[in-house]
C-alpha cells in the first residue's frame, strides 16, 4: 500500500482510479444490495487520496471520486438525461473536493496517533457535511445517502431510530477510515482499533437501550399496483386496471386502499364521472381510497401532483400537494439557463407547481396517515414532521415507471425501511409498476414485496404503535454535531498555524563587519 501513489503516478490513471473507487460503494445499495460491502467500500478511495503529496491534488481526487459515486448511483438516468447525467454528476461530485483535502490533511504521509484519532471523527463529519449539502432539493435531494445502504440490517435500523440515516452514515465512514489506517499506517493501529470498538459500542448501545415501539393495534392497508399499461390512452387504461384490482378487495375488511403516484390523470373537479367511480369503489371495499392526481387544476393555474382522499360520498376534501419536486423530472431548475436539457433528454417540458405544507389525513376509525409523493420519501425531515403532527402510518405514493428495468425501483422502495425505523411508524410504499412494499415500525418488511413484473392488489396487516423514537424527538443532531466537530477542528488548525508562525525563527541577520571586512568582535 505504500507504493500506491507510484502505481498511479500518471494523472489520468489516478483520476480514473478515483472515479472507479468512488463508484464502489454503490454496490451496497439495491439492486446488488450488498449491505456489508459499505463498511469497507471507501477504503480504496481513502488510500488513493491519502497517498497524494499535495492537498490540491487530493481535492481533485475527492472530486473524481464524487463524480464516480454520483454517476454510478444515478446511472439509470442516462436513457432520459443522456449527456446531462455526466454534467450533473460532475457538478454535485465537486462537493467531495474539500473532503479529499481533509482526508489527505489528516491521514497523509505518516500520521501520528493524534491525527488518526482526529480523523476517525473529523473525516466522517466531513462526509456528513457533504450529505447535508447535496440533500438540498435543487441538487437532487438525499438519494444515495451512504447510511441508506443499511436498510436490510436490523442493528443499523436501530441506530437510525436514534440518529436517523445520518448516524449510520457517520459510523460507516468511521469504520472505513479505521480499516484504511489498519491497512496502511502501522504506527497508528491502536486508535484505529479503538475506533472500530467505539463504533461497535454505539451500535450495541442503540440495539440494547433505544426505545422500541409498543404495539397498540392493527390496521389493514391495501396496496394497488396496476403494472405497466401501454397504449395511446394509457391513463384511461391504467384507471380501468386499478378499478378492476380494487374491486377484488371487496369484503376483505380493508381500512384504507392506496393507489400509486399519477394513478389518476384527471382533475376530479373536471371529471365528476371519475369521482363517482372512485366513490363507488370506496363503497364496495368499505374503505376510503387515497389516489394521486397528476393533472392541471381547475381551481388554480398549473399542474400539481396531489394525494386526494376519496370516501363513499366522493372526495373528502383532504388533499396534499407535492412539495418537493424532482429536478428535471418535474421541473427544470433555472429553466432560462438549463432549459436546453429538454432537447437532449426527457426533462420536464412544463414545471409542476409546489404545495406549501404537509398534511396529516384522518381516514376514518381514528386512523391518521401522512402522505408523501415520489422521492419525498428520501427526505428524513418530511416523515419526521408528519409523525410529530400525529401520523400513525406513513404513506409514499410513487411511480418509477420511467425507470422500470433499472435499479431505481428497488432503491426507492428500500427507503421506506429507513423512514419507518427512524420514526417508529409503519410505512407503505405504493407504486404504479413496482417495487411496492410495506414496512413495520422497526423497518422490517411485512408480507411480500410487489416486484416490477407484478400487477395486483395486496392487503397487509399493519401493526400500529405508540411512542416516538429518539430521532423524532431530537431531530438531525448528527448533522449538527458534525458541523460542530468541523468548526472546532478548523479553529484548532487555525490556532496551530498561528502558533507555528509566531514560533518560526526570524530571518538570520549577518554579523556586522569592520572597515577591513572582517567580522566585528565585541568591544570593537
Amino acid at each position: 500500500m505504500k507504493t500506491l501513489g507510484r502505481r498511479f503516478a500518471s494523472p489520468w490513471c489516478r483520476s480514473l482510479a478515483c472515479v472507479v473507487a468512488g463508484a464502489l460503494p454503490v454496490l451496497a445499495f439495491p439492486a446488488p444490495a450488498l449491505w456489508w460491502w459499505a463498511w469497507v467500500a471507501l477504503v480504496p478511495w481513502l488510500l488513493l487520496v491519502r497517498s497524494e503529496p499535495a492537498g490540491r491534488r487530493a481535492a481533485y481526487d475527492g472530486w473524481c471520486g464524487g463524480f464516480g459515486f454520483m454517476l454510478a448511483m444515478h446511472h439509470w438516468l442516462l436513457p432520459n438525461l443522456h449527456v446531462f447525467t455526466f454534467v450533473l454528476a460532475a457538478l454535485v461530485g465537486a462537493v467531495w473536493a474539500p473532503w479529499g483535502w481533509l482526508v489527505r490533511r489528516l491521514l497523509g504521509g505518516a500520521p501520528s496517533r493524534v491525527r488518526v484519532a482526529a480523523a476517525l471523527v473529523v473525516v466522517p463529519s466531513g462526509w456528513l457535511a457533504i450529505e447535508l449539502v447535496r440533500s438540498w432539493q435543487g441538487l437532487g435531494g438525499p438519494w444515495g445517502v451512504l447510511g441508506a445502504s443499511q436498510w436490510q440490517s436490523a442493528p443499523a435500523l436501530r441506530v437510525a431510530s436514534v440518529g436517523g440515516v445520518w448516524l449510520i452514515s457517520f459510523l460507516v465512514v468511521a469504520v472505513n477510515v479505521a480499516v484504511a489506517v489498519l491497512v496502511a499506517v502501522d504506527r497508528a493501529r491502536v486508535p484505529a482499533v479503538a475506533g472500530l470498538l467505539a463504533s461497535a459500542a454505539i451500535g450495541s448501545a442503540a440495539w440494547l437501550w433505544s426505545p422500541r415501539p409498543d404495539i397498540s393495534g392493527q390496521v389493514r392497508i391495501a396496496v394497488v399496483q396496476p403494472g405497466v399499461v401501454a397504449g395511446a390512452a394509457s391513463a384511461d387504461h391504467r384507471f380501468d386496471r386499478e378499478e378492476e384490482l380494487t374491486r377484488k378487495l371487496a369484503g376483505r375488511g380493508a381500512d384504507l386502499v392506496v393507489w400509486g403516484e399519477s394513478s389518476v390523470g384527471f382533475d376530479l373537479d373536471d371529471r365528476p364521472d371519475t369521482a363517482r367511480r372512485l366513490a363507488a369503489l370506496a363503497r364496495d371495499t368499505g374503505a376510503p381510497i387515497l389516489v394521486n392526481v397528476d393533472a392541471r387544476r381547475s381551481d388554480r393555474p398549473g399542474i400539481y401532483k396531489s394525494s386526494v382522499l376519496v370516501g363513499p360520498d366522493g372526495p373528502t376534501g383532504d388533499r396534499y400537494d407535492k412539495m418537493r419536486l424532482v429536478p428535471f423530472g418535474e421541473y427544470v431548475p433555472a429553466r432560462s439557463l438549463l432549459g436546453w436539457a429538454t432537447s437532449v433528454g426527457k426533462a420536464a417540458g412544463e414545471d409542476r407547481r409546489q404545495g406549501t405544507r404537509q398534511v396529516v389525513m384522518d381516514v376514518g376509525g381514528g386512523l391518521r396517515v401522512g402522505p408523501m409523493v415520489c422521492f419525498e420519501s428520501a427526505f428524513p425531515d418530511m416523515s419526521r414532521h408528519l409523525v410529530q403532527d400525529g401520523a400513525e402510518v406513513l404513506l409514499a405514493q410513487s411511480s418509477t415507471s420511467t425507470f422500470q428495468h433499472t435499479w431505481a425501483p428497488a432503491q426507492h422502495a428500500s427507503l421506506g425501511a429507513l423512514r419507518a425505523a427512524e420514526t417508529g411508524r409503519p410505512m407503505a410504499h405504493t407504486t404504479l409498476t413496482g417495487v411496492s412494499a410495506v414496512y413495520d415500525a422497526n423497518g422490517a418488511r411485512i408480507g411480500e414485496r410487489l416486484g416490477t413484473e407484478v400487477s395486483a392488489a395486496r392487503l397487509y396487516e399493519v401493526p400500529l404503535v405508540r411512542g416516538t423514537t429518539l430521532y423524532v424527538r431530537l431531530g438531525d443532531w448528527p448533522l449538527h454535531g458534525a458541523l460542530l466537530v468541523l468548526a472546532v477542528w478548523g479553529a484548532a488548525e487555525a490556532v496551530r498555524a498561528l502558533r507555528l508562525r509566531r514560533n518560526a525563527p526570524g530571518p538570520r541577520v549577518p554579523p556586522a563587519r569592520t572597515a577591513h571586512g572582517s567580522p566585528a568582535r565585541p568591544g570593537h
